[in-house]
């Protein structure tokens, strides 16, 4: 790769400090894609060790490439929430990202698109655990949030969300009903 090629590539990813996601910190602003996919890079390396006595041969540098990468199709289209995402927005987002990772040099033009054709199908203890946390982070950080933040719907989106992204682990079930507690002392509070 040539210094040239590197900064391209992170000219791009340098969009997702710019863009923002509907979610929003504790400080009353909204949360930027890179620090989502920072956090949930966090999430993993601070639980790997967990994640290692239920699944000892699960490859967790694997599963943070996959965090590191999972929202990179947003530099190009922008954070869509899920509850208003369609199929039709996925698609394009994925297209565009597969085009550019074919497009950056060697290996990258094919390390990077299996990683993500393997995101994708959910069918790797890796793939899932990068699933489960994108959706864990999520939660963790509405309520981090205000509730003032809130849409409507997301008092009982909240609860319910990426909550079947968590059955493949009994850990992971433990962690969610842990943060399930926590939104719901938060809602009863009106916090």
């Amino acid at each position: 790769m040539t210094e040239f090629e590197f900064l391209d590539i992170m000219h791009r990813a340098e969009m997702l400090k710019n863009n923002a996601r509907h979610s929003w910190t504790s400080q009353d602003r909204h949360e930027s894609v890179a620090e989502h996919s920072w956090r949930l890079a966090f999430m993993v390396l601070m639980y790997s060790y967990e994640l290692k006595k239920e699944f000892p041969e699960v490859d967790i540098d694997k599963v943070l490439r996959m965090c590191i990468i999972h929202d990179l199709g947003e530099a190009f289209t922008g954070d869509i929430p899920s509850f208003y995402k369609t199929d039709a927005d996925s698609v394009k987002e994925s297209d565009i990202l597969l085009d550019w990772f074919r497009s950056m040099p060697a290996p990258f033009d094919t390390e990077l698109p299996a990683l993500w054709e393997e995101m994708e199908a959910l069918e790797t203890t890796e793939a899932r655990i990068y699933k489960a946390f994108d959706k864990i982070e999520a939660v963790v950080q509405h309520d981090e949030a205000k509730l003032s933040t809130w849409l409507p719907l997301e008092r009982e989106l909240q609860l319910t969300y990426g909550a079947e992204n968590m059955k493949f682990s009994r850990k992971l079930q433990k962690l969610r009903a842990v943060i399930d507690e926590e939104t719901r002392k938060k809602i009863a509070e009106g916090r």
